[in-house]
């Protein structure tokens, strides 16, 4: 039941006991829907009606099972691409109401209801109202390009065409650059060339790879090289492909542990190096804000990337497929 509004002030969350249906990791590979408690915003924050969440790559080692992770998760745990409405603010809340459509951080996404700190919301305009928008993967596609200070003339090589990397070919594009896309699955090669790619080469042999490139640069390689799949050998991969004084700008997320990287390259070439994670939560809403009007204007095209739909019962598929990647997968969406 939606909570009133007042003339006075926001509506503030009854005690009154409900509760959602959420996705609880109980086990490696075991996930399962179960009937929660509905929580309640404290004063600061907003609950959040979900009507989705996009699946995050970075959810795949949860998932799997590592020794460092503890089991039961959290219910709606490791979901933190959620957007939909407001059903309830904190008393505190004043510039957020019941009904505003949003984006937000929040963290436990995986289910109908979520919190969210109210300075961590970023409302939804009209323009893209019934459109799904995970708001914290479109806002870090954002973020990684203004890191990477990517201009019109250069040459861009982004390795691993996931949905990340297919934004990134996007944004280089229309900031005038030549881009080289380079994925292990013809599909997501496809892809890039639809996002505008100016050529695409298979991730397969590392020596063939780099004399592909240098040919393509006439031995110079590339100014700017984005890594985006989070493993050690593209990681290595993409230090060979950047030109002398270039940036190496890495925006896979590598959680399993060390890397191995050729250091000694690195500095031979004088290249940069770019960790384009954000933990800045500010700097986060500055992206999806950034975001918002890259759709509006259709600088960003995410639509067609949205390639898997799944209602939160079928969240055990979800997760199954976002690990093994079936023909044709690029991103996929929770709804509720």
């Amino acid at each position: 039941m939606q909570d009133s509004l007042t003339l006075e002030r926001p509506a503030v969350a009854t005690a009154a006991i409900s509760t959602m249906q959420a996705a609880v990791l109980t086990a490696p590979l075991r996930i399962e829907v179960q009937e929660v408690t509905r929580p309640a915003p404290a004063a600061s924050q907003v609950r959040i009606r979900l009507e989705g969440c996009g699946l995050c790559a970075s959810n795949i080692p949860v998932w799997e099972g590592r020794e460092w992770f503890s089991y039961p998760q959290e219910p709606g745990n490791l979901g933190h691409e959620g957007w939909g409405i407001i059903d309830a603010v904190g008393d505190a809340v004043i510039d957020l109401r019941v009904g505003d459509r949003v984006a937000a951080l929040s963290y436990h996404a995986y289910a109908e209801y979520d919190l969210a700190e109210a300075d961590q919301v970023v409302k939804l305009p009209a323009s893209l109202a019934g459109q799904p928008f995970p708001g914290e993967p479109l806002g870090c596609a954002i973020n990684i390009f203004g890191r990477s200070r990517i201009e019109a003339g250069q040459t861009v090589a982004i390795v691993g065409i996931g949905f990340l990397g297919a934004l990134l070919v996007q944004l280089a594009k229309h900031a005038g650059a030549r881009v080289i896309a380079l994925s292990q699955r013809d599909f997501s090669l496809e892809v890039a060339k639809e996002c505008g790619a100016d050529e695409v080469i298979q991730l397969d042999d590392h020596w063939q790879i780099i004399e592909k490139v240098k040919a393509l640069t006439d031995g110079k390689f590339c100014e700017r090289v984005i890594e985006c799949t989070g493993k050690e050998w593209p990681l290595n991969l993409a230090g060979e492909l950047c030109a002398e004084r270039g940036t190496l700008i890495i925006a896979g997320f590598h959680q399993d542990g060390l890397r191995q990287v050729n250091v000694q390259l690195w500095n031979w070439r004088g290249l940069d190096v770019v960790n384009a994670h954000e933990r800045d939560p500010q700097q986060y809403l500055h992206g999806i804000r950034a975001a918002i009007t890259a759709v509006e204007q259709g600088v960003l095209r995410p639509a067609a990337l949205y390639t898997h739909h799944y209602p939160l019962a079928d969240i055990k598929e979800a997760f199954g497929h976002l690990a093994s990647r079936p023909a044709g997968f690029m991103k996929a969406l929770i709804s509720y």
